[in-house]
Order: structure tokens, then C-alpha cells, then sequence
């Protein structure tokens, strides 16, 4: 089940990315007295009582033509399209204005549910200046204070209320939902297509070209699988500047849904930064990933073109040390035959489980080649291990003391469970618990 998405809009330096970092409970989005300040849309998860959902913070919508005013709005637009539910904040000391007034026409023509935010009544004597925001036609306003924190609690109410009802999707447990996720253009819905052996998904070399995330299943040498191809961000008709920020709200969606992550780098541009971007999204959420090189065709080979560009990745995506990379060519099909088999391999890892004798024989191994440090004169003691869960495969190690449990020991320790037992394209967790 997917997790249901808010967008927070209004108008800029009313406290929007305060009420962000005050709903996820940290400092992400910056947080400055300047209009503007906050120009791309953050993304983070949130929790209220026993729901969790995302949260996207957006550049205030301005209105003129300067170039930045007009990006801004299309940010916040796309932040629109894609929430479930929009808390539309407005500032109790400036009353309505022209400003408000234009962002509640955009937010009519969504068919959206909006929650009206009256942000800054720091004290109950400022409640009385909440009246007038009744005239905008979102019903009831609720009066907010980002800086102390009050009465988010009712807002937040307010906007779960209003969660579209989560359906469970029907698809066989031993079916393997992969995504794919990277930049615009850069050849996800040829790849498709080319895994599919039909014209499933639209093709174009414009950036943007997917409307929507398409969910399309197939079989392969007696395997069921289920592709998730995320969308493009090009809506009524408008390609959106800087199209590549504008990916990552859907790859999220994706992203969630996924047994796999497939993270696709053009060949023939290079990495780039929103590539790690993008890509660190699916290894937050633990998921099974897979670096998908595609392009292969486009570059020019010698001998060691193919170790210089792995070399590359590895280097740049540090993170992702346990994911293979896959070469290929959508548009050729040359070495499309080598993706499949790396995607069951990384499925089958991802919910991988080992016996708990076994697991604590590697570790016992581990503890006499690697004898663990000491730290202010305490040694770390390692009891007993054992695999709580699977996707992603995790593990309680029992010692005597957890702050002992330096993460240079951890990562030692994680080599060698993987030395032990593969677990190739999925990431592993490890965390350390005082035996009782």
C-alpha cells in the first residue's frame, strides 16, 4: 500500500517549511526570513498517531514572470497534482490577500481536499483573527503557530480525515514488483518496452513523455513479474523546466511498491548528481536495487571502458556498494538477456532469511578473526545474533553494551555475513541490543 502524499502551498514566507520540519521532526527544508528561500520541493515522511504519509514542501506560489516566480509555480502545481490532501497556509497577522487569494483559485480548480492553515496565532487572544479566512471557501481554519508548535495536532486530524481509503493491491506473493527510477530521458520506458518485447509504453525523446505511472505484468521463463515504470513530470501539455526535479515525488511512489529498484544512468551523459539523489531514495526505503547502465550503445569502447565506467559508479554511489551493475542497451536490446536473472537473484536475497546457528557460527568466526575494540577501556562482548526480519534483511546482534558497537565494527561485520551468505543486491541492517 502506497503511503498517502500532503503537499503544504501558499504563498512565500508564511512559515511553510517551519510547519514541514515541525511534521517530519527535523530541520530539513531551509528556514530563513527571506522570500523564496525554499525553491525546489523537499520531500520527507511524517507520522501522525498511527499514520504515515509524505510530506512536500514547496516554494511559495508568487505570481510575475521573473524566470524563478515562474518555476516556483510550477513546482508547487506538480506538488498539487500529486498530493492526496493540500494544507494551504496563510498568515493570521496579514490577513487575506491578493497573493492568498490567487493560490485558493488554483486550489479550486485541483478537486483536491485543502485544509486551511492560519499559521503564526502564537496565542489564544490571536484566534479571533482567524475569522475572516472563512471567506475563502475552505471551510473551517485552523489556527497554527509553527514557532511554539500549537495546534498542529487538530490540523493533522483534519488532514488524515481526508486519506483516500488504502487498498490492499492483489498480486501473488511470489510475484516481483521491480521499478524503474532515474531522470527523465534517460530511457525507462524504452527499457520497458524492450523487457516486454511489445510497444507497451510511449517512447519519445522528449523528457517527460510518461504521464503517469503505468503497472504493466508479465512472465519470464515461468516467473511472474510486475513492472512499475515511473512517470515523467510533463502535465496538460507543458514540459516544466528543469524537468529532472520534478521526478522524485513519483520515483517515491514507485519506490514503496517495489520488491526492486532498478536506478537507470544514461551511458551516454554521464552520472549526475540527481542520479545519487534519486538513487538514495530507494536505499533509504531498503529496497533491493539494481545500477542499470543503460545507453551502452552510445559510447565509444576500448578495452577498459566498461571497468573505468564501473569504477565510476562505484565511486560516486558508495552507498549502494551491494547493488551489481547491469550494462545495456534498451534501444538495441544488447544485453537486455542479463537484467532479468539480476533482478530474481536481488529479489530472492532481499527476502532471504538464514538459521540462526548458522549466523551465529559466521559470527563467532568474525569474533576470532577480528577480535572486537575496545573503547574508554570497555570491550564490546558479543553474545548471540539472530534475523528479525526480511526486505530488508535484518539482524539483532545481543552484546553487552550497544554504544560499544562502533560502525566500523558494524560494517565489519556486515562484510562478512555478506562473504557468508550473498545477499547481492539487497542492503542488510544490523542493529546492536543490550542482552537482558
Amino acid at each position: 500500500m502506497r503511503k498517502s502524499v500532503v503537499a503544504i502551498v501558499g504563498r512565500p514566507n508564511i512559515g511553510k517549511s517551519t510547519i514541514f520540519n515541525r511534521l517530519v521532526g527535523e530541520r530539513i527544508s531551509i528556514v530563513e526570513d527571506t522570500p523564496g528561500v525554499t525553491r525546489d520541493r523537499i520531500y520527507a515522511e511524517a507520522e501522525w498517531l498511527t499514520t504515515t504519509f509524505n510530506v512536500i514542501d514547496t516554494g511559495g506560489i508568487e505570481l510575475g514572470d521573473e524566470p524563478l516566480l515562474v518555476q516556483m509555480r510550477a513546482q508547487a502545481q506538480v506538488a498539487i497534482d500529486e498530493a492526496d490532501v493540500i494544507i494551504f497556509m496563510v498568515n493570521s497577522r496579514d490577513g487575506i490577500t491578493g497573493a492568498d487569494e490567487e493560490v485558493a483559485k488554483i486550489l479550486f480548480k485541483s478537486n483536491k481536499p485543502v485544509v486551511l492553515a492560519v499559521n503564526k496565532v502564537d496565542n489564544p487572544e490571536m484566534r479571533e483573527n482567524i475569522y475572516e479566512f472563512y471567506s475563502l471557501g475552505f471551510g473551517e481554519p485552523f489556527p497554527i503557530s509553527g514557532t511554539h508548535g500549537l495546534g498542529l495536532g487538530d490540523m493533522l486530524d483534519e488532514v488524515v480525515n481526508h486519506f483516500p481509503e488504502q487498498v490492499q493491491e492483489e498480486i501473488e506473493d511470489d510475484t516481483i514488483r521491480f521499478s524503474l527510477i532515474g531522470r527523465p530521458n534517460v530511457g525507462k520506458s524504452s527499457l520497458v518496452n524492450s523487457l516486454l518485447g511489445q510497444e507497451r509504453v510511449i517512447v519519445s525523446d522528449i523528457a517527460g513523455t510518461t504521464r503517469d505511472a503505468i503497472d504493466t505484468p508479465f512472465s519470464k521463463d515461468d516467473r511472474d513479474f510486475v513492472i512499475i515504470d515511473t512517470a515523467g513530470m510533463r502535465k496538460r501539455g507543458k514540459v516544466y523546466e528543469s524537468t529532472e526535479k520534478y521526478s522524485i515525488i513519483r520515483a517515491l511512489k514507485a519506490i514503496e511498491r517495489s520488491d526492486v529498484v532498478l536506478t537507470l544512468i544514461d551511458a551516454d551523459t554521464g552520472i549526475q548528481e540527481q542520479d545519487k539523489k534519486i538513487a538514495g531514495y530507494a536505499h533509504e526505503a531498503g529496497k533491493a536495487v539494481i545500477i542499470v547502465v543503460n545507453k551502452w550503445d552510445t559510447v565509444d569502447k576500448g578495452e577498459k571502458t566498461m571497468k573505468e565506467f564501473e569504477d565510476k559508479v562505484r565511486s560516486d554511489f558508495r552507498f549502494l556498494d551491494y547493488a551489481p551493475i547491469v550494462f545495456l542497451s534498451a534501444k538495441t536490446k544488447k544485453r537486455i538477456h542479463t537484467l532479468l536473472p539480476k533482478v530474481l537473484e536481488a529479489s530472492e536475497n532481499h527476502a532471504k532469511r538464514v538459521q540462526t546457528n548458522i549466523l551465529n557460527e559466521v559470527i563467532m568466526d568474525a569474533l576470532a578473526m577480528n577480535p572486537s575494540p575496545s573503547i574508554k577501556g570497555q570491550k564490546l562482548k558479543i553474545f548471540y545474533a539472530t534475523q528479525v526480519s526480511v526486505k530488508p534483511p535484518s539482524f539483532v546482534v545481543f552484546v553487552n553494551e550497544p554504544e560499544l558497537m562502533h560502525f566500523t565494527y558494524e560494517r565489519f561485520l556486515e562484510n562478512r555475513i555478506r562473504e557468508a551468505f550473498g545477499f547481492e543486491g539487497t542492503p542488510i541492517k544490523i542493529f546492536a541490543r543490550k542482552r537482558s
